[in-house]
C-alpha cells in the first residue's frame, strides 16, 4: 500500500495513529495484572511517581485547609478582628494551596485519570488526621473505620488501575479529541447539562444532586483538559516542544472554564448544604465522571482484564466509603447546642434542675426549690 503524501491530512492521521501504537501499551506479560513482582513496579515507576505527587498534593491541600480554618477560628474569638488576608498564617495556608493543586495537577502528566482523580480521598482523610492534631477535635471509631477503608481502597487503586503507558503529545490530544468516542461523549453531555441548568435556572430546582451533577459534569472536562496539558508540557520537557500547537491553548481554555465555573456551582451547594453532606456526594460524583472521561478519552483500560477492572472498581468503592464515613455527622458536631443556662439570664433566680427525673410525681414542671406539685385545682400537694 502506497503510504500517504507527505504533509497531507492522511499523513497527519497515520503519524497520530503511529505515535498512538508506540505509547498505547499495556507492557506486555501479565499486564494489568496487578502483580506486586519487581517486573510490575520497573513498568510502573513513572505512574508511581505520579502517584506520589497526588498523595502528597492532597496533603498539603488538607494542611492548607486546617491552617485557614485554625486561623479563622482564631479572628472570631477575637474582639475587634483584623481582615484576614493581612494574616500572614492565612496567606502561608493559600500559599500551600496553590503548591498542593500543582501537585495534583503535575500528577496527571506521568499517570492515567483513573489512578490520580479517586486519590482525592486522600485530602480528606488527612484532612481528618490534621484536624485531630492541630485543631485539637475529637478522633470518632467512624474516623479510624474511614481511614482503613480509605488507604485500604488507595492500594487497590495503586496496584490495580491501568498500567497503561500514554506520552501525551498535541497529536495524541488532537486525535482523541476529534474522535468519535469523544464526539458522541461530548454531545451527551452538553445534552444532559443544558437540562439540569434549565432546572436549575428556569426553574429554581436548587436539590443538591442536580448541583453537584452539573459540577461532575463540568470536572469531567476538567480532568481531560487538566491531564492534556500536563501532558504536553510533560512532553516539551522530556521530549519535543508542544505549546506552538493550537490544540494546548484550546485545551488551557477548557481547562481554566471548566474550573471556573466548578467552583462556583460548588459554592452555591456549600452555601445550601452542610459540608458532610456535599464532600462524600461531590467526591463520589467526580470520581465516577472522571473515570468515565479517562475511559471515553483516552481509552485507558482498553485491553484490561474483567478481574483487574473489578477490584480497581472494589477499590474506588472502598474510598469513597472511607470519605462517607469520615464525614459523617462531622458537621453536626459543631453545631450549638440547645439548652438554656438560666444561671445565666439577668434577674432570675439559679435552678437546680430544669427538669426533673422522668421517674418523679413532679416530671414535666419546673420546680421551684421543694418536692411539691400542683394539683389540677391548683393546690399544692407534698410529695
Amino acid at each position: 500500500m502506497a503510504a500517504p503524501a507527505s504533509g497531507g491530512p492522511g499523513a497527519t492521521a497515520s503519524a497520530a495513529l503511529d505515535e498512538l501504537s508506540r505509547n498505547l501499551t499495556y507492557g506486555a506479560l501479565g499486564a494489568g495484572n496487578g502483580s506486586l513482582s519487581g517486573a510490575w513496579y520497573r513498568r510502573n515507576q513513572i505512574h508511581l511517581f505520579g502517584v506520589l505527587l497526588a498523595i502528597l498534593g492532597n496533603l498539603v491541600i488538607s494542611i492548607s485547609l486546617n491552617i485557614q480554618k485554625y486561623w479563622h477560628l482564631e479572628l472570631a474569638h477575637q474582639e475587634h478582628p483584623r481582615p484576614y488576608f493581612k494574616s500572614v498564617l492565612w496567606w502561608g495556608g493559600v500559599i500551600l494551596m496553590a503548591v498542593g493543586e500543582t501537585g495534583n495537577f503535575a500528577a496527571y502528566g506521568f499517570a492515567p485519570i483513573t489512578l490520580i482523580a479517586p486519590l482525592g480521598c486522600m485530602s480528606v482523610t488527612g484532612s481528618a488526621i490534621i484536624s485531630v492534631m492541630f485543631l485539637k477535635e475529637n478522633l470518632r471509631a467512624s474516623d479510624l473505620l474511614g481511614m482503613t477503608l480509605a488507604f485500604a481502597g488507595t492500594y487497590l487503586l495503586v496496584n490495580f488501575a491501568p498500567n497503561i503507558t500514554q506520552e501525551i503529545s498535541a497529536r495524541t490530544v488532537q486525535y482523541y479529541f476529534v474522535g468519535w468516542r469523544f464526539m458522541t461523549y461530548g454531545i451527551l453531555e452538553i445534552l444532559i447539562f443544558c437540562i439540569l441548568l434549565y432546572f436549575h435556572k428556569r426553574k429554581g430546582i436548587k436539590h443538591i444532586v442536580i448541583l453537584l451533577t452539573l459540577v461532575a459534569l463540568l470536572a469531567s472536562l476538567t480532568v481531560i483538559s487538566v491531564k492534556a496539558v500536563s501532558g504536553m508540557i510533560t512532553f516539551s520537557v522530556t521530549d519535543k516542544i508542544q505549546l506552538t500547537y493550537p490544540i494546548f491553548y484550546i485545551m488551557f481554555i477548557i481547562m481554566i472554564a471548566s474550573c471556573v465555573f466548578q467552583v462556583k456551582l460548588l459554592n452555591q451547594a456549600t452555601k445550601l448544604y452542610h459540608t458532610a453532606t456535599v464532600v462524600p456526594i461531590n467526591h463520589t460524583f467526580f470520581t465516577i465522571s472522571a473515570i468515565i472521561a479517562g475511559i471515553v478519552f483516552y481509552q485507558e483500560f482498553l485491553g484490561a482484564a474483567f478481574l483487574t477492572i473489578f477490584i480497581y472498581l472494589f477499590g474506588c468503592f472502598l474510598s469513597v466509603l472511607g470519605v462517607v464515613l469520615v464525614t459523617r455527622n462531622r458537621e453536626k458536631e459543631h453545631l450549638p447546642q440547645s439548652y438554656i443556662d438560666f444561671g445565666h439570664v439577668p434577674g432570675k433566680q439559679t435552678l437546680d434542675k430544669i427538669q426533673p427525673d422522668s421517674n418523679s410525681l413532679s416530671y414535666g414542671t419546673v420546680p421551684d426549690g421543694s418536692d411539691s406539685t400542683k394539683s389540677p385545682s391548683g393546690e399544692k400537694k407534698e410529695v
